[in-house]
Formats: C-alpha cells, sequence, structure tokens
C-alpha cells in the first residue's frame, strides 16, 4: 500500500465515526478481552507529569493526547474502574520536573504515575519514586544511567537505541567517507551519540559537538553548522527535539549545507514537521513508530487520533497510549480486591506483550520494550511533508 493510500485510508477511517470507536482493537492490552465493566470497583487516580511549558512543550501536548485517547476509547476506565488523572506540568528544568512529581505523590497520593519527557527529569526523581514505591510508566525520558530500578517502567526506549538503530545503515552510505554529530550537552544527547557510535564503528569528523543546554537551550546554531559545511564529513547525524529541532533545520538549509542529514525521529515528528516545512525534506530517521505503519491496531489508532485531534499521531502519543494500556492491563490483572501501588507494580511484571500500534512489543528486564526500529524519510504525501516508513532497522529492547 502507498503512503498516499495509507492517508487517504486513515481519512475514511476517521469519516466513519463510532463505528471504528467501538472496535475492541484500540485498546492497546484488550486483545479483544471485555472490560470489567460490569463491576462496581472504586476509581484510581493516576498522576501525568508532562511538559505544559517550554521547550518540549509540543511533546508534553502528544503525551497528554495519548493518553487521554485511550482513556476516551475505554469509557475513562483503566481495568474497569473510573480514572481521575491529575495532570501537572513538568516544565523546563529537572527541578521543576521534581517538584511536580512531589506534588503528585506527596499532596495527591497517587496510585501510579505516568509521562516524562525530560531526561533530566527522569534522573532527578530516581530516587523519589523508589523510595516512595509508587510505579512509573515513563512514556519518552529513559536515560541509559537508569539502572536497577524497580518502579520505573518505559513504553518509549533507551536513550542510547535511536542511535544504535542508525549507525549501521548510515555506516553503509558513507562507505569511506565520516560523518559530522551534533547534540544537546545533556544526559540524553550524549546517550544518542554513545548509541550511535557504537553501531557506527567509524571514524567521525573531528570530535562529536555538544551544545548548550543548561540553563538556556541552544537555538543558534549557525557557528557549527559553518565548521560542518568546511569539514571533510560526508553526512551529519544529529539529535534534538522541540524547539531545538526546528531551529536546527531551519538553518541547516540557511547556511547551504546540503550534505544528508540523519537523526533520530524526534528531529521531524508531529508539529515539528509542519514548522520546518520544506526544510525538512529528503531527512532521514530512525524511530519505533510512524503514523503510516501498515497493521490494524495502527491504523485505527491513527485514524482517532486524527479525528480527535485534527493530526496524526507521534511515537510520543503511541507511548503515552501504550502507557495506558499497561495500566489497564495491570489493573485487569490486580482483580477486584485491595489495590496498592505495590501490589499494581507486581501485576505490570505480568503483563506480558502489549498489542500496540508500534507492532507488539514486552517489556525487557531493563523495563524498557523489546521493538522494531523503522527507517523514515521526509517526502511529499500529497500536498504536505510526513515521515515516510522506508523499511525495518533493527529490534532493539
Amino acid at each position: 500500500m502507498s503512503e498516499f493510500t495509507r492517508r487517504q485510508a486513515l481519512r475514511v477511517f476517521a469519516a466513519l465515526g463510532a463505528s471504528a470507536a467501538a472496535a475492541p482493537i484500540l485498546s492497546a492490552c484488550n486483545n479483544g478481552r471485555q472490560q470489567s465493566s460490569t463491576l462496581d470497583l472504586p476509581p484510581v487516580k493516576i498522576g501525568l507529569v508532562v511538559p505544559r511549558s517550554g521547550v518540549y512543550k509540543t511533546i508534553g501536548d502528544d503525551q497528554v493526547n495519548g493518553f487521554n485517547l485511550y482513556l476516551k476509547l475505554n469509557d475513562q476506565k483503566l481495568g474497569g474502574r473510573p480514572v481521575t488523572l491529575v495532570t501537572v506540568d513538568e516544565g523546563e528544568t529537572a527541578a521543576s520536573g521534581k517538584a511536580a512529581v512531589e506534588r503528585l505523590l506527596k499532596q495527591e497520593h497517587v496510585l501510579a504515575l505516568s509521562g516524562v519527557a525530560s531526561s533530566e527529569t527522569m534522573v532527578a526523581i530516581r530516587d523519589l519514586v523508589e523510595n516512595a514505591q509508587t510505579p512509573l510508566i515513563g512514556s519518552n525520558a529513559s536515560p541509559t544511567t537508569l539502572q536497577g530500578v524497580r518502579y520505573i517502567w518505559r513504553t518509549s526506549f533507551a536513550n542510547d537505541e535511536p542511535g544504535k538503530a542508525l549507525g549501521r545503515y548510515v555506516a553503509d552510505k558513507v562507505g569511506d567517507g565520516s560523518v559530522a554529530l551534533i547534540a544537546p550537552d545533556y544526559q540524553g544527547g550524549h546517550d544518542q551519540v554513545d548509541g550511535f557510535l557504537q553501531t557506527y564503528g567509524k571514524d567521525v569528523a573531528g570530535q562529536p559537538v555538544f551544545t548548550p543546554f543548561s540553563p538556556t537551550p541552544t537555538t543558534d546554531f549557525t557557528s557549527h553548522l559553518n565548521k560542518i559545511k568546511n569539514s571533510q564529513a560526508k553526512a551529519v547525524v544529529a539529535f534534538y527535539a522541540g524547539a531545538e529541532a526546528v531551529a536546527f533545520v531551519k538553518q541547516y538549509r540557511q547556511v547551504g549545507l546540503s550534505l544528508d542529514l540523519y537523526a533520530p525521529g524526534f528531529l521531524t515528528e508531529g508539529a515539528l514537521l509542519r514548522q520546518e516545512g520544506d526544510d525538512a525534506r529528503g531527512i532521514y530517521t530512525a524511530l519505533n513508530y510512524s503514523s503510516d505503519l501498515d497493521n490494524e491496531v495502527n491504523r485505527r489508532f491513527a485514524s482517532e487520533y486524527q479525528k480527535a485531534y485534527n493530526s496524526l499521531p507521534t511515537t510520543y502519543a503511541t507511548a503515552s497510549y501504550d502507557a495506558a494500556g499497561v495500566l489497564d492491563k495491570a489493573l485487569t490483572a490486580a482483580g477486584a480486591g485491595e489495590l496498592t501501588s505495590q501490589g499494581l507494580n507486581l501485576a505490570i511484571g505480568r503483563i506480558g506483550s502489549i498489542d500496540s500500534p508500534r507492532g507488539s512489543w514486552q517489556f525487557n528486564q531493563s523495563r524498557t520494550p523489546l521493538q522494531t526500529w523503522y527507517l523514515r524519510q521526509v517526502r511529499p504525501d500529497g500536498a504536505v511533508l510526513s515521515n515516510t516508513v522506508l523499511s525495518p532497522l533493527t529490534t532493539l529492547g
């Protein structure tokens, strides 16, 4: 099925309205089972920590949308229990993210947490969450330093995996040439570069460039890009998201760089691609999801998401949708008896595979997904540009 045909199909599904919403396949974890809605179970309170301001606000918006869509398609229930969802602003710093989590744990007394966009926040809240013995099903940030945790799960990926997925492919494409690497100077950026170097296995053009992130993320990349332009690099590999990604892509074209640009999919994901416009054309990315993946779960999910939010879903929305699905499945397994955060955490460890829009996946021993990664390229889709899947790259996790 062509990309254009897939997009047309999504519009047709969206036009079908409630008939698609009624299908049980929309639940990431239902697998055709019936919700225990006939039981009069007490409600649960879930905390959602996402950026509602700052450089990663677009990621936070998608995380909120994904979680809320799952609730909408499941009668606002998880495991047959009515849900009170308390959403707080992660902000842009580790301090603001930690304060948001403290509020949810100490004032709201939530049963479980989800969300978290920034790796800096995840590092800052690790001990807080572990000591509280409250499960966190993170839907984006997953630094490689997050080892040995019991209560922190991630439905996204380990931070070095997008780079790992790209490395071998880029090595084959550049042949005897070298690449220039550029990324933000914080844990997530270093993880991405380290992952890429593990599978790239060749020399790079100079040392990787790490642009300042704290206290203010870099948005002027001109001097760095001009140095790359005058180097011996045959291609560029970049690791940016949010507002940084838009600035980087636009300035990449403004300085006249024509080298192939490779990146984790965050560089052109969701609303960012619309802001980048034609400057993003031709960029290659690696990601664990694309809205044009041709499977039944994704066709219906993407249709419902487009109908609800007038945009196609992103990896952030999908991971958040799956986080709600993990909680749904775990709460169902926990049953109708007394429910505690510790008991819920044990149930999460027993849920098995998740039937997701990205394809079926399951948690590995590190509490991150074992999943497929895809090569995408920004190409025309009718009158707009989209991230078109070209082929699977690898399986990681």
